[in-house]
């Protein structure tokens, strides 16, 4: 049975751990505010591209841009795009777990990975998949220069038929507590269409200058970074919502058995006092017999 000092030293390592949660939640809180910003604000210009290269490769055919050429190979490239950090409850393991239902379907080594995040990198470096690289470090902060350098090596790797497909598997930002896994194709390009990508009616009739042609070609590259961007942010916001969400539950699993253990002390404490009282009792009855006698 746990001695009152044992009781004691438990409640105060609970405590310390509770110290620890709650300020790991409000600094997941403020990191959240910035992400959520972030992504709010590019969504609207990933949505506007997505609709100008329908609208491009509708007018033109998908036949106009290698980037858009489809093959029937089936190397296939997966992007994994987790956090560097853990303690961010189901957030990684949910987009490993994915990676690995798409990469179950390639038994004869035809898929590879590239980790983005330390958990993914960890992961699948003691899978038998082959890790084709890693990148550390972009979800703390994406910058676009860096993600431009990612999404220049996946363009490469498609125009050098190295790969068939390039695949991004990451976590869609819905709300702080809420994020839903997507594995979406990004290369060959294919085109959304207009109406679906602005959410609106008839897509618009545009006038290009100079001829569509050179703008496609100038648009597919930018369009391939602007979605790889928007799927770190995504991950980025998903990260620190999540991260504070599970902070925020080990608070409160902590003040429940900081309370539990208190009840238990306490009961322990008021058990020792009524032995103690007994033994004097008993001890002052002793006395009183003996003189009496």
């Amino acid at each position: 049975m746990a001695t009152l000092q044992d009781v004691r030293r438990r409640i105060r390592s609970v405590q310390s751990t509770q110290k620890i949660t709650r300020a790991m939640k409000l600094v997941a809180a403020a990191k959240f505010r910035r992400a959520q910003e972030r992504i709010v604000a590019a969504r609207p210009y990933a949505l506007k591209l997505a609709e100008l290269v329908g609208a491009l490769v509708r007018g033109l055919g998908e036949d106009k841009h290698p980037l858009l050429l489809r093959r029937e190979g089936p190397r296939k490239l997966y992007v994994v795009v987790t956090s560097d950090k853990g303690l961010c409850g189901a957030f990684n393991s949910n987009v490993v777990r994915r990676a690995l239902d798409l990469l179950r379907g390639h038994p004869d080594g035809t898929a590879t990975v590239l980790a983005v995040g330390r958990k993914a990198r960890d992961f699948f470096r003691r899978r038998q998949w082959p890790l084709r690289g890693e990148r550390l470090g972009l979800l703390d902060r994406p910058g676009f220069d860096e993600v431009r350098q990612l999404a220049s090596e996946l363009v490469q790797a498609f125009l050098g038929d190295e790969v068939d497909e390039v695949w991004l598997v990451f976590n869609e930002f819905r709300s702080a507590a809420v994020q839903r896994v997507v594995a979406e194709r990004l290369l060959p390009i294919e085109p959304p269409d207009g109406a679906e990508a602005a959410g609106e009616g008839p897509g618009t009739d545009y006038l290009y200058e100079p001829d569509p042609e050179t703008i496609l070609a100038a648009l597919l590259p930018r369009h391939v970074g602007v979605q790889v961007y928007r799927a770190l942010l995504e991950s980025a916001a998903g990260e620190h919502g999540a991260r504070m969400t599970a902070m925020e539950a080990a608070t409160k699993n902590a003040q429940e058995m900081i309370e539990q253990l208190t009840i238990q002390y306490n009961k322990a404490r008021q058990e020792r006092i009524t032995k103690e009282l007994l033994d004097i009792v008993g001890g002052a009855e002793a006395l009183r017999a003996s003189a009496e006698g």
